[in-house]
């Protein structure tokens, strides 16, 4: 049985300001009109295949199951990881949640939520190489065939045929320019994706001879793990004592069992903004435009405005990202210092480096559109069905204006029906909760009074989705 594994706890700092720590790049429609993850999943349509194992961040618990739900497809098991621990742990609760489902054993296809592939069938065919020697025992990785000298990623020669793929003969560190020209012109080097297929079985046998500890921690926060509506929840206090490590590092680099399948069908890990411009179509200037963008003279950039116009004369190579509350200006040979940004951000405890100023919710999201001294402007979206929590303030009173759809309200011990251009006033300390009971979204506008406005000054009474005491706030 073949169980995509789809690896989605990433935060793609690189691409800042768009993707971000609680909402990052595997859940952004970047190229194309689905998200990476969604993009994933829908590749493996064609593969006799289960559902889909996502292993993810707690805190994207939601915005992962509902970007499966929207394009109908179901998770076999979302696993929540209390703390990032990199790819050698994630893949041993993936191994432990594939084990615990079937009576036999299973054939794990592990995939980053965040990659590109624009030749599917190419894929698929590579993936059904890799299952055939993967059955027989093989921990097999898909390397993808170089296109140019790049010094961004590992590389891995290949050893003699066996099979339908090649032993491994040596896994490469990023290389400098030089030694990335020699390896393409040999034809022996790969670069190293990030995709592998193995028996669930195997690889714990490999991870528990070359990395017992981790073996050893993964297995018993499994084993402790409880479930949350349609989440497995690991055991936080087992599962943070676990070291930080690659799969290349604990396992692949020093089992005898390791080969390479070759992969050529268009793949990219969006790793920059200049990477990702090469993954998108581009117009006659080479440049890559998005959203209300105008420009003059501009070429070989990508450009992307997501509320307002953005004008561009006589760029070139540039990359310029207006978001809501930031603006990236940068040329395309220092993308990779976007993370310095990114870091000082964070540094400085600005919000800008976690969140954006629209925040998603199960219910649906928020976008804090004006503030000053003692209020605060907020626009709610509910989906159809989606309930926020019933919980009460000590420090603001709330005003309800319904611009479209219809709220259900709870208002104390009153519970009443708001449509359009209707409003409400819930008091300090009052419990009150919103509702969407109809099929389209609901849109609110709410004005927050108060002495204190920060999404921490809550009290919440009951809610739908499991957050009770959590730090999550609505």
């Amino acid at each position: 049985m073949l169980v995509p594994v789809i690896l989605s706890g990433g935060a793609g700092t690189r691409l800042w300001p768009l993707s971000r720590e609680l909402y990052p790049k595997q859940l952004l429609p970047l190229v194309g009109r689905h998200t990476m993850l969604q993009a994933t999943v829908l590749r493996l349509q064609g593969l006799q295949a289960t559902a889909p194992t996502v292993v993810c961040n707690e805190a994207h618990r939601f915005l992962v199951a509902e970007q499966l739900r929207s394009i109908d497809r179901a998770a076999r098991a979302i696993v929540l990881e209390p703390a990032g621990r990199n790819t050698a742990p994630a893949i041993a609760l993936a191994a432990h949640a594939a084990l615990a489902a079937d009576e036999g054993d299973s054939l794990l296809l592990v995939l980053p939520a965040d990659h590109v592939i624009a030749d599917v069938t190419a894929f698929q065919r590579a993936v059904e190489a890799a299952a055939s020697v993967a059955r027989e025992g093989a921990l097999a990785t898909f390397g993808i065939v170089p296109t140019s000298a790049e010094t961004g990623y590992g590389y891995i020669r290949r050893g003699k045929l066996a099979g339908g793929a090649y032993r491994i003969a040596e896994f490469v560190e990023k290389p400098d320019a030089g030694r990335a020209a020699q390896f393409l012109a040999s034809g022996e080097y790969y670069w190293n994706s990030g995709m592998f297929l193995f028996r669930a079985r195997r690889y714990l046998e490999e991870l528990e001879k070359f990395a017992p500890d981790i073996a050893s921690v993964c297995r018993a926060s499994f084993a402790s793990a409880t479930r949350d509506l349609d989440f497995t929840r690991i055991d936080t206090a087992a599962f943070t004592a676990c070291r930080s490590e690659s799969i290349d590092y604990a396992v692949m680099e020093k089992t005898a069992d390791a080969v390479v399948v070759p992969l050529d069908a268009g793949w990219s890990d969006v790793g920059s903004w200049a990477s990702l411009h090469a993954a998108c179509e581009r117009d006659a200037s080479g440049n890559t435009l998005c959203g209300d963008v105008i420009t003059e003279d501009t070429h070989g950039s990508y450009i992307y405005s997501e509320s307002r116009l953005v004008a561009t004369v006589g760029l070139t190579d540039h990359v310029v990202v207006e978001t809501k509350d930031a603006v990236l200006v940068v040329p395309k040979a220092r993308v990779q210092d976007v993370r310095k940004v990114v870091a000082r951000l964070k540094a400085e405890r600005r919000y800008e480096h976690s969140l954006h100023r629209e925040v998603f919710r199960p219910w649906g999201s928020y976008d804090s559109i004006d503030n000053g001294e003692r209020f605060q402007v907020k626009r709610l979206v509910v989906r159809p069905g989606g309930v926020l929590s019933l919980q009460l303030h000590h420090h603001r009173a709330e005003h309800w204006v319904v611009v479209s759809g219809t709220a259900r309200i709870t208002r104390g011990d009153e519970t009443f029906l708001l449509e359009e251009n209707q409003s409400t006033y819930i008091p300090i300390g009052v419990r009150h909760r919103i509702e969407n009971p109809g099929r389209i979204a609901l849109h609110i506008i709410e004005v927050q009074s108060g002495s204190y406005l920060g999404e921490d000054d809550i009290v919440r009474i009951e809610d739908r989705y499991g957050r009770q005491g959590s730090s999550e706030t609505r």
